[in-house]
Parts: structure tokens; C-alpha cells; sequence
């Protein structure tokens, strides 16, 4: 009886990709620290990819001055924001600390109100339960100082492969396109797929914070609140919150509101968020973030969970990358050993045919 040998070749291919997994696995084991710097630059690479090549080939702009130029804007348009958003929310927060008192007696003028209320009172805000509350919350903090430091140091590694990755541009590119083994219709969805979750977020998320905080501070501050820019830019950090997003922060907003007694801005407050805060989440997704890319809600919000376990803040953006990429798999095992679908399937329109096999218009 004879046996069929297996192919050497095959052996040699399967050691091969054997030994790249490890490598793989190795370097990112060791480099997992500065992974959100090389996901950054890869999310910086995306966005400018296009106007990068518009200065160097068109403008005959040098590779060096290109990317410098566009390392630059990132910095304007993403570092500073970051660090004066940091240096108006480090001063806030210690005044909040400060005024430890008038918070306790903010907090104590609403659990007095929720306490005689149906629904209200079900919610525990006794001390042991606050404390319980406020000493996990004491476990972060050492977490978040890190973060900051992380994050700092991350941007650098994010600029410095960025400018690396733009100027071997095309010698990337081609071996990126060379080692994926597909065919061209399913390198196109692969890319296209890429490209439209990484603007739809790298962009969309921000845009769609900015304008809810913008539009609830000015809320806040008609209804009387202290603070309103305080609020609006927690309530812009809140649209990353799945399902509840914005409601987070003017709900109870409102309800301290009732509490001290100021019931028409209350309401007005409820009002406002429900309407306007709310209501400019579907205005916006259904015009300046669809046209970025149409990405189906349920992938936004799984994958916004996932990313922001993994990778930290730039999960949003590669978590629901992650989450649609089975999806353009799943496109791509058809376009590649799928038999494809029948000719009835993909009719639009229902053929009649009489007894002698003809077709009835």
C-alpha cells in the first residue's frame, strides 16, 4: 500500500509562517508598551495618505519636508488642543478637591431629594456604598497618572514612525501589497474597508464629541449650572460611552437641578438634552458621518468596548476596526474560494416561464 508523501514545498511554507508568527509574537510582547504609537502613526498614515502623495507628486514638495510638514499639523491640530484641554482640566479639578465641602452639600441636597422619590430611591447612595464606590475608583488613579506618561510618550513614537512610514511610503506599500495573498478585488475591499473605519472614527468620534460638548455647555450655562465648560467637555468625553453616551452627564445634571429646588431649568435641562444634545448625534451620522464612512451602529459600540480594552483611547478606533474586519474576512473567503451565489439570488426580479420553457414579460 503506498502513501502519499506531502509536498516539501508545503512543509517548507508552513515552517516559514510558523516562524514569522513567533517573531511576530515576539516583538509585539516586548513592544506592546509603544503599540498605540504605532497605531497612531498608522492612523495618521490613513488620514494624510492622499495629501502626502498630492505634495510630493503634484507639488513636487521633498519626501522630507512633506512629511515634516504634515507631522506638524498633528502637532497643531492634536497635541495642543490635548495639552491645553489637560491644563484647563488639572486646575478644575483641583478646585473640586478643594471645595470638598460644597460638594458634599451639592451631593447631599440630591440624595435628600431622591430619597422620598419612586424610582430614585431604589438607587444606593448611603456613605458605605459611596466609599465602596470612591476606593475603586482610588485603584485607577495610579492607572490614569500612567496613561498620561504613556500617552506622552506614544505621540513621540506615533510622529517618529510616521514620518518613516511616509517617506518609504511606496517601498511599503508594494511589499504590503506583495505579501497579502489575495487576489486584487479582495485587496481593494481589505484597503477600502481599512480606510473607511479609520476616517469614519479617527475623525467622526471627535467631530461628534465636539459639537454635543459645544452644544451642551451652551445648555448648561442657559439652565444655570456651574460650570458649563466643565460639564460640556466632560459630556463631549461621555459620547464615548456606549448605548448612554451624553445622557451620563445631563440627566443627572437635571435631576441635582430638581434637587435644589430650580425645577423649570430642570426640565428645561431634560428638555434640551433629549432634543438638542440627542438629537445632534443622529443629525450628525446621518450627514457629515456618513459620507466619512457608513458604519453599522452595533459594530461602533461593540467595538468602541473591545478597542477601549485593548488599546486604550485609540481603541476607538481599532476596536470596531477589529470587529469589522470579520466581516470583510467573511467578503473576502467568498471572493477567494467561495463558489458564489445562484443566478436567482441575485436577480432582482421574479421570472415567470410558461410550459414551453419561455420566458413571460
Amino acid at each position: 500500500m503506498k502513501y502519499k508523501q506531502i509536498n516539501n514545498n508545503s512543509i517548507n511554507q508552513i515552517m516559514l509562517i510558523t516562524i514569522i508568527l513567533l517573531i511576530c509574537i515576539l516583538i509585539f510582547t516586548n513592544l506592546s508598551y509603544y503599540l498605540p504609537g504605532f497605531l497612531g502613526a498608522i492612523t495618521l498614515y490613513i488620514l494624510f495618505r492622499n495629501i502626502y502623495h498630492i505634495l510630493t507628486e503634484k507639488k513636487k514638495w521633498g519626501k522630507s519636508i512633506s512629511s515634516i510638514f504634515l507631522i506638524s499639523l498633528s502637532v497643531i491640530f492634536i497635541v495642543f488642543p490635548l495639552w491645553g484641554l489637560i491644563n484647563y482640566l488639572i486646575p478644575q479639578l483641583e478646585q473640586l478637591i478643594v471645595n470638598q465641602k460644597d460638594l458634599l452639600s451639592k451631593f447631599d441636597s440630591v440624595k435628600d431629594y431622591m430619597h422620598n422619590k419612586p424610582v430614585l430611591k431604589n438607587i444606593d447612595l448611603s456613605d458605605g456604598a459611596i466609599l465602596n464606590s470612591l476606593q475603586k475608583l482610588a485603584k485607577y488613579i495610579p492607572n490614569v497618572l500612567n496613561s498620561v506618561a504613556e500617552t506622552v510618550v506614544n505621540i513621540i513614537v506615533a510622529l517618529f514612525v510616521l514620518y518613516f512610514m511616509q517617506y518609504y511610503s511606496k517601498e511599503m506599500e508594494s511589499t504590503i501589497q506583495h505579501a497579502i495573498p489575495f487576489s486584487q478585488q479582495s485587496k481593494k475591499e481589505l484597503w477600502n474597508e481599512i480606510s473607511m473605519m479609520v476616517r469614519s472614527n479617527a475623525i467622526g468620534i471627535p467631530i461628534l464629541g465636539i459639537c454635543q460638548g459645544v452644544v451642551a455647555g451652551i445648555g448648561y450655562w442657559i439652565f444655570g449650572v456651574d460650570s458649563p465648560i466643565l460639564l460640556g467637555i466632560i459630556t463631549a468625553v461621555s459620547t464615548i460611552i456606549p448605548v448612554l453616551g451624553t445622557m451620563t452627564v445631563y440627566v443627572p445634571t437635571a435631576i441635582y437641578l430638581l434637587a435644589i429646588g430650580s425645577t423649570g431649568n430642570a426640565i428645561g435641562l431634560a428638555l434640551y438634552g433629549f432634543i438638542l444634545i440627542g438629537g445632534i448625534d443622529n443629525v450628525l451620522r446621518f450627514t457629515i458621518l456618513r459620507k466619512l464612512g457608513d458604519v453599522p451602529p452595533l459594530i461602533t459600540v461593540f467595538g468602541v468596548l473591545l478597542g477601549l480594552n485593548l488599546f486604550g483611547m485609540l481603541g476607538l478606533i481599532f476596536g470596531p476596526l477589529i470587529i469589522s474586519s470579520v466581516r470583510v474576512l467573511l467578503k473576502v473567503y467568498n471572493n477567494e474560494y467561495g463558489k458564489g451565489k445562484p443566478e436567482i439570488i441575485e436577480s432582482t426580479s421574479f421570472t415567470n416561464y410558461d410550459n414551453d420553457n419561455n420566458i413571460i414579460t
